[in-house]
């Protein structure tokens, strides 16, 4: 029995998992408060970061969505899409999501309201 030493086990810090919880809520909040409302006719897109203006702009209109606005991150406009299916073509073109421009506009300011 002589030789014998413990392993210490690795235990989760205490703080993680209010820190965990913390977050999760964050998350759900925000999914919640951007949902694009039913009925809106100006949506908030985001693409993705690392496209250029430019590249952000082309997708825009190839998914024939008029730009209403540019806001201070480049890569997220708001648009006004043609119809119904607008939203799809906005995924197809490579919006990562799609938010409500008024919730939006709690961040950037003066942004349509969308109804």
């Amino acid at each position: 029995m002589e030789g014998r030493t413990a392993i210490p086990s690795r235990r989760w810090p205490a703080w993680a998992n209010a820190t965990a919880l913390l977050l999760a809520g964050w998350i759900a909040l925000a999914i919640l408060t951007l949902q694009v409302r039913p009925g809106a006719t100006v949506v908030a897109v985001a693409f993705p970061p690392w496209w250029s203006t430019q590249q952000v702009f082309q997708a825009a209109g190839s998914a024939q969505a008029s730009i209403v606005r540019a806001t201070a991150l480049p890569t997220l406009l708001v648009v006004r899409p043609d119809d119904h299916d607008g939203l799809t073509r906005l995924h197809d073109a490579g919006a990562w999501f799609v938010m409500d421009a008024q919730a939006v506009s709690a961040c950037f300011g003066g942004l349509p309201d969308g109804g």
